[in-house]
């Protein structure tokens, strides 16, 4: 059976830079899959090919089977759900009202209550009548992802939705990403903390340079040997009492491979 999100053999370009190289990737309902990699490496260019938002030259992404060049745009909206990077919001709308655009296809009082329950889901229920411009960064995150969220498509693209959050506001969202993918979505979201996507993703796919340099469970995608050569890392992983634990350091020209200091990187 084909999973529901599927890119194969995808080139991509922006301004003459290659952005996508021969990726491919799947990602099912039911599972959360995080991709990571160094800035520049093509995660925000794989996200957004899956929304069709990124015309491919080569290859072909599809969503539920369908080549998502053949949908139209209600269609790409009723399957699948996008939150991107930039968390601008032109208007001073109040949360609850930006949170409802994110459910455009039902009447206005049913996209309210869906964004209500979107609202507590990420624990900003206390924000629905204040408004977006009056907020601070890390609220007006959750603002927005109770927008995708609200959607309730079967897909649901976040591209670092931890960014600028505190620790504990991360693990609030990646819980809540987390339980969309156990009640039945398929998740796909860009992280650049390792420890966090070793944490709570069924599988990671590991971006170098816009090729796919590995796509497997977290513990089989970041090996020692990967996060050397993809992020100059020297690390390894410890046991920890909610997950794995990534102890890490940089290497230095001339010094020994190890491991020099323990850290989660950004």
């Amino acid at each position: 059976m084909t999973a529901y999100l599927t890119m194969w053999d995808a080139d991509a370009s922006l301004g003459g830079r290659t952005v996508l190289d021969g990726a491919d990737v799947l990602a099912d309902r039911g599972e959360l899959t995080a991709v990571v990699g160094p800035n520049g490496a093509g995660k925000t260019s794989l996200i957004r090919a899956f929304a069709g938002l990124l015309p491919l030259t080569r290859g072909v992404v599809r969503l539920q089977g369908d080549d998502v060049t053949t949908l139209s745009a209600r269609a790409r909206a009723q399957r699948v759900a996008y939150l991107p990077q930039e968390r601008r919001v032109a208007w001073n709308l109040p949360a609850v009202e930006v949170a409802a655009l994110g459910a455009p296809f039902l009447t206005a009082a049913d996209a309210v209550r869906r964004a209500q329950a979107a609202l507590e889901e990420v624990e900003a229920a206390h924000l629905a009548d204040r408004g977006v411009a009056e907020m601070s960064g890390g609220e007006r995150a959750r603002v927005l992802l109770a927008r995708v969220l609200a959607a309730n498509a079967p897909a649901l693209l976040a591209d670092e939705p931890t960014a600028g959050l505190d620790p504990d506001a991360q693990l609030m969202v990646l819980e809540r990403l987390k339980a969309r993918a156990r009640a039945g979505q398929a998740v796909l979201v860009s992280l650049h903390d390792l420890a966090l996507a070793a944490r709570f993703a069924d599988r990671v796919v590991v971006m170098d340079a816009g090729g796919v340099a590995a796509h497997a469970a977290p513990m089989d995608a970041l090996t020692p040997e990967i996060m050397a050569r993809v992020f100059g890392l020297a690390a390894r992983w410890i046991d920890g009492p909610d997950g794995p634990l990534l102890a890490s350091g940089r290497y230095s020209e001339g010094s020994p491979a190890g491991v020099r200091t323990a850290s989660s990187p950004a």
